[in-house]
């Protein structure tokens, strides 16, 4: 009872302490911003985005696109900004566009609904990209937890072309360069046991059924179940002390991408829980900065 009572509070922290500050306050002085666009031609709050662009005038930037974690089921296009403040300047500053979209809950809507929020938001994206002076040709991802397992899946399943991940099931015309995945859950299947009782519960709300009953759509639902060699590379950021995403997901997850041939790097955080200002570190921004040039510059 302690345990959850624990996990309950951290949640419930988390809920409101990435959407308690201002949308601006994170980014240096003189970004540009492009606020509450609606990406899917409706009046749902949770198909909006905003796009961020660096003070320096240039011709097109290249485009990280950030996706918010929750659960699958709270926060919006402000959550995680408030802990990764350094991160998000430097992104500014090295002259990438930020765009982060909002996306159904599953509250709202069972999956696959998240999914082809993030396809139709980021085909929005790129058929603007000269409005919004994106460079449509240099595409980031990167997700946070539920942000994460998404970002992960759009990443791997591009290849795959899954109709049902794309509104009216037309797959989009954008091409993923890289993911920045941290702690995102990888195999819905391997999510057993005790210990993960939060995240089952998170599973079967996005699903709309237990995983253990449908484990079809645990399948379906799962990142690792669409890698092959012709994949973006993956940067992988994983907290040691993650109590809600088993450290086990980002291990398992790099490891099928290096058997299938995908350049990845998995880095585990020291004593890092499933989110806080410990994943802003020097060290890793520097690494997720190395990344992001190498195949967006």
């Amino acid at each position: 009872m302690k345990k959850l009572i624990v996990l309950f509070l951290l949640f419930s922290n988390y809920a409101i302490a990435q959407t308690a500050t201002p949308r601006q306050s994170f980014f240096p002085k003189g970004t540009a911003l492009y606020g509450d666009i609606n990406y899917a031609g409706d009046t749902l709050k949770n198909h909006l985005l905003d796009i961020y662009l660096p003070p320096v005038v240039k011709s097109k930037y290249p485009l990280i696109v950030w996706i918010h974690g929750g659960g699958w089921r709270m926060n919006d296009k402000y959550a995680d900004m408030g802990y990764m403040t350094e991160t998000l300047k430097g992104f500014i500053d090295k002259g990438y566009a930020v765009a982060s979209i909002n996306y159904r809950w599953s509250t709202q809507a069972a999956f696959p609904a998240q999914i082809q929020d993030c396809n139709q938001a980021l085909e929005f994206l790129y058929q603007n990209a000269s409005k919004y002076k994106l460079d449509k040709d240099k595409i980031a991802l990167i997700g946070f937890s539920a942000g994460g397992h998404l970002a992960s899946l759009m990443g791997l399943s591009g290849n795959d072309n899954v109709a049902a991940f794309y509104p009216a099931g037309k797959k989009s015309h954008f091409k993923i360069k890289l993911v920045l995945d941290f702690y995102g859950p990888s195999d819905f299947l391997s999510l057993a046991g005790p210990d993960q009782k939060d995240a089952q519960h998170a599973i079967s709300l996005l699903l709309g059924a237990s995983v253990f009953d449908r484990p079809d759509l645990g399948k379906i639902a799962s990142p690792v179940t669409y890698i092959d060699k012709n994949d973006p590379p993956f940067l992988i950021v994983q907290g040691e002390k993650d109590e809600a995403v088993n450290p086990l997901q980002s291990i398992s997850l790099s490891l099928h991408l290096k058997l299938a041939g995908v350049k990845n790097e998995f880095i585990i955080v020291p004593n890092a829980p499933h989110f806080g200002v410990m994943f802003d570190a020097e060290d890793i921004r520097n690494k997720v900065f190395a990344w992001l040039d190498e195949y967006l510059k």
